[in-house]
């Protein structure tokens, strides 16, 4: 798996930070030790060395898919739309390396820590507006390469189903399914069984794999969007 450019392993000096990854799977990238970093001004107090932020994948599903090693298919430089951008930790290493980045997020709390990571990244298009409900943003965003999704809602592959009006014939969704947040009385693994079979109604899933260490009960997705690809 090769990271996209401006994602990268970086060894933050003598925090430790980097030896305990390392430990959990993710301190060893091509080039040696040290932790997934983007380039660009700390938002959730993470560690930095000069330009270089660490990417914590216990706080990141698409960190953590990184860390894992799934074919994302990032590249560099993707027009993003990402679902569930909360105050922005993830969104904002995604927009240090993405073009384009339409934040989508429902609860107007993070919002303003939301806002204040979009000041040093004038690419990052902040939306207070519901995954649920995409016609409320359709007339803002522009076809997608990328659909990140991470959002705590039940049909989780509905949103994602209904979301990809926006991705282009080749683009990638990216996709974190919260067995918790669909059902918390049945085992994850049926949820997820449920939640791929609802899933390929619009998409054509790629990889998967649990997010273990990082993420108990989460399976992240890798898929691509069919010609059928809209309920």
């Amino acid at each position: 798996m090769t990271l996209p450019d401006g994602v990268e392993y970086h060894v933050f000096g003598d925090s430790g930070d980097d030896e305990g990854d390392e430990s959990e799977g993710d301190g060893t990238g091509d080039d040696g030790p040290g932790s997934l970093a983007t380039r660009g001004e700390p938002v959730y107090g993470e560690p930095t060395d000069g330009e270089y932020r660490r990417w914590d994948p216990h706080r990141s599903k698409l960190g953590a898919m990184l860390a894992l090693g799934m074919d994302t298919g990032l590249a560099g430089a993707e027009t993003t739309l990402y679902l569930g951008a909360a105050a922005g930790t993830t969104v904002s290493h995604v927009a240090d390396f993405a073009g384009p980045t339409y934040a989508v997020e429902f609860a107007a709390r993070p919002m303003g820590d939301l806002l204040d990571a979009t000041e040093s990244r004038p690419n990052l298009v902040p939306l207070l507006k519901d995954a649920r409900k995409p016609a409320t943003y359709a007339h803002v965003v522009e076809p997608v390469d990328v659909l990140v999704q991470d959002v705590a809602t039940r049909g989780q592959a509905r949103v994602a189903r209904l979301n990809s009006q926006f991705l282009r014939e080749d683009g990638r969704l990216l996709l974190a399914i919260k067995a918790r947040s669909e059902d918390v009385t049945r085992a994850p693994a049926d949820v997820f069984d449920d939640a791929l079979d609802d899933l390929r109604g619009g998409y054509e899933v790629l990889e998967t794999e649990r997010l273990s260490p990082y993420h108990d009960d989460h399976l992240g997705v890798v898929a691509r969007p069919t010609a059928d690809g809209t309920l």
